[in-house]
């Protein structure tokens, strides 16, 4: 019988964050001389941390069936060895709450074309496909040709999935050609290589292909923490993060300056920061 493929460990500030809580309180069980007020502070840290990521999915209007069904392929599939240079895992899939936020953008930004930069398995890309008027497309960018095939198998099953075209290769090389081709886009989402986001984000904004006034998305932006807090080595800062943390603090730093964009970072899951093109 095959091992079981573990769940999904934590990855956004809030989910590690409570992670530490309680492996310091099981630590602290069999340490006498601890006072009362300080276990019972640490337990009501460790519950409120630990719970709120649940509570936000389920206070989240219900995802689809189809989508329901991308999550479970996605966490049933072994993704040890099956990178080709680029590291998969489960944890990678944009969920419940961040789909339906994006659907949400979908709709009340009433945008037609979008475009997804790092497609993954396609949890976002059909959620947002889901919440698309007729007539309206998702262009979604993947590197990995075999993980496309899958997603491309779970599109099929959706009376949305028709709405997503997808592109295999390197993102800046289909950009550019999506840009040669004049193609405009009202939403951008990218959930692709950390460091090459300053890159995405400078070709998104001095082309066409970010519509005027458009709406910039940007994934994981707090990345587990690091632009603040610095890597699992220690509380010293940049020094300690890693070479996508420190991308990503660069990152936001930039945005923060720029006069191209209004912008938001919205610290939801691993932070999304929203920015409008102005």
């Amino acid at each position: 019988m095959p091992e079981p493929v573990p769940g999904p460990r934590p990855v956004t500030p809030v989910g590690i964050a409570a992670a530490l809580l309680e492996r310091v309180e099981a630590g602290l069980a069999d340490v006498a001389g601890v006072p009362d007020d300080v276990r019972a502070d640490l337990a009501r840290a460790r519950a409120i941390a630990g719970g709120l990521e649940p509570y936000l999915e389920a206070s989240t209007s219900p995802e689809s069936p189809a989508l329901a069904a991308l999550t479970e392929r996605t966490r049933a599939e072994d993704w040890s060895g099956r990178s080709g240079g680029v590291r998969l895992e489960q944890e990678m899939l944009s969920g419940h709450v961040e789909g339906a936020l994006l659907q949400l953008l979908v709709r009340t930004g009433r945008a037609r074309r979008v475009l997804e930069v790092g497609m993954f398995t396609g949890y976002s890309a059909l959620a947002m496909a889901e919440a698309l008027p007729e007539g309206g497309e998702v262009v979604a960018c993947e590197l990995d040709a075999a993980v496309a095939d899958l997603a491309a198998e779970c599109f099929a099953a959706s009376p949305a999935g028709g709405r997503i075209r997808v592109e295999v290769g390197p993102a800046l090389d289909t950009l550019r050609r999506l840009a040669d081709a004049g193609e405009v886009f009202d939403l951008v989402f990218v959930d692709a290589d950390k460091t090459g986001y300053a890159a995405y984000v400078d070709l998104l904004l001095d082309t066409g292909l970010l519509a005027e006034d458009g709406l910039l998305a940007l994934d994981n932006t707090l990345l587990q923490g690091e632009p603040w807090a610095g890597g699992p080595g220690g509380p010293d800062g940049e020094e300690q993060a890693s070479a996508n943390g420190r991308a990503v603090a660069d990152l936001n730093a930039s945005l923060a300056a720029d006069p191209r964009v209004q912008q938001v970072l919205v610290p939801l899951r691993d932070g999304v920061t929203l920015a409008r093109r102005v």
